[in-house]
């Protein structure tokens, strides 16, 4: 009975340890499309996230013939004041955001791995939507309206070495398949900045590893000014060369052309 005790004491001992709350601070932000939102446990940063989110949701409506089905495009983002839960781990971790009393859960799955030369990463390994097409701020005159699910399938995504956050001002998609007939949920997300695991500091990101996308577009940016101050270079040196002839010329003595004018020296 003693050693039962104990053991209940250890297990209760160790859920208060890691007990995990989230926070949305999503005010922080200028931005009113961005949400802001942190997992904390044991008092600190465990999983941050900082996003703008769009959704496109297919859904069925009755045609005007009573008859036949069309398919609407619901569209929509996500909003500032919605709920908050999440869980930390080593290698495994996740987010679950909804709003609407439920009726629309996002649900975003982060891991670790070893990638060739033993290098760590993290990804998002999966990405999960719960939407209610009977919720009709967003879902109007839907045909046979009720809860469905949409999931990525085999998803490795926006891969960042361990111990950074992932940062991308430019917009990102994944497509979900939905158990709504296997429609396409498309998820968007742009301004973004994402750690998921090994948060030094409390609420403060650690070192931004950018996206492809936004170097690229800051290459393509940049690229312009530096060609034009090489072509500037260029035309300086080029001037500079051909004054320095000049004078060098200049400085020669003459000679005649006339051959008669060689007499006379």
């Amino acid at each position: 009975p003693l050693s039962a005790f104990l053991s209940l004491c250890v297990l209760a001992l160790s859920v208060v340890l890691a007990e995990q709350e989230a926070e949305n601070l999503s005010g922080l932000s200028n931005n009113p499309d961005k949400a802001i939102f942190a997992v904390r446990e044991n008092g600190t940063t465990c999983l941050m996230v900082e996003f703008a989110v769009k959704f496109l949701v297919p859904y069925d409506v009755l045609a005007l013939n009573g008859i036949d089905l069309i398919t609407e495009q619901a569209s929509f983002t996500l909003p500032r004041g919605a709920e908050i839960e999440g869980k930390c781990g080593s290698t495994e971790s996740e987010i679950h955001i909804s709003w609407k009393n439920n009726a629309y859960i996002l649900r975003i799955y982060f891991s670790k791995e070893f990638r060739d030369k033993g290098t760590e990463v993290w990804k998002v390994s999966k990405v999960q939507f719960v939407y209610d097409t009977s919720e009709t701020s967003n879902f109007i005159n839907a045909y046979n309206p009720g809860k469905h699910t949409a999931s990525t399938h085999r998803l490795s995504a926006l891969v960042t070495p361990s111990g950074r956050s992932y940062v991308c001002t430019a917009q990102q998609s994944f497509t979900l398949i939905s158990s709504d007939h296997q429609k396409g949920v498309t998820i968007s997300i742009y301004d973004t900045q994402i750690q998921p695991f090994d948060i030094s500091s409390d609420f403060i990101f650690s070192e931004p590893y950018q996206c492809i996308t936004d170097q690229r577009e800051h290459l393509e940016e940049t690229l312009p000014l530096i060609l034009g101050l090489i072509l500037g270079l260029i035309i300086v040196i080029t001037l500079t060369v051909y004054h320095f002839h000049l004078k060098l010329t200049a400085n020669q003595p003459q000679l005649p052309r006339d051959r008669s004018m060689y007499k006379n020296m």
